[in-house]
């Protein structure tokens, strides 16, 4: 296992951990105070691809479908930006999910006394989660030279969260009506200022 591999193996853990609590915390709320729960495939089939490239990001730490280049030393600037991007990215979805607090869930819902959160890096995008999730995946198939990752997060995973960050809107807008609509024209989609 070379440096950059390790790092990635480090900052993995740490992440983890970081979002450990508010991911049980979400399960319970999720089960409990729940108004709406649409019943679509992007419930599940995003986080589920989110999953399996976790468990590829794991096994390509220990090199498991990562390029032979992965020691050639013309890679190294590439691989390193890759493993910042992973680190910045995946520290931002942290942050995303804290700012979350109670109304963090892993589901599309609206729970009972839903509010609409508006701080943070939500006052700048609107799906910092996402975005966070797609490039910090991107990263760590980028610094682990990995070619099941890089395919799978560009063909499949950005697709499908984009097509549930605009689900997701559509059921934030019925609830929140003109709130949403005001928040929408003073924030990105992806992209702080842009959508």
């Amino acid at each position: 296992m070379d440096a950059i591999n390790l790092l990635i193996a480090i900052n993995l853990v740490a992440t983890i951990s970081a979002n450990w609590s508010g991911t049980k915390k979400g399960l319970k709320i999720s089960l409990t105070k729940v108004v709406e729960r649409p019943n679509t495939y992007l419930q599940k089939l995003p986080t589920n691809i989110a999953a399996l490239v976790l468990v590829l990001i794991i096994l390509g730490i220990f090199n498991v479908g990562n390029l032979q280049a992965i020691n050639d030393e013309k890679y190294l600037t590439i691989r390193v930006v890759g493993l910042l991007l992973f680190v910045l990215f995946s520290w931002l979805q942290v942050f995303a999910f804290k700012a979350l607090g109670d109304y963090y869930t892993q589901d599309i819902i609206i729970l009972k006394d839903h509010k609409l959160i508006k701080k943070g890096i939500y006052k700048f995008i609107r799906h910092p989660q996402y975005l966070s999730q797609i490039l910090s995946d991107l990263g760590a198939g980028i610094a682990l030279l990995n070619y099941l990752i890089i395919p799978i997060v560009i063909l499949i995973e950005i697709p499908l969260f984009i097509m549930r960050a605009i689900y997701e809107e559509k059921i934030l807008q019925k609830y929140f009506k003109d709130e949403f609509v005001n928040y929408k024209k003073h924030t990105g989609f992806f992209i702080p200022f842009i959508g």
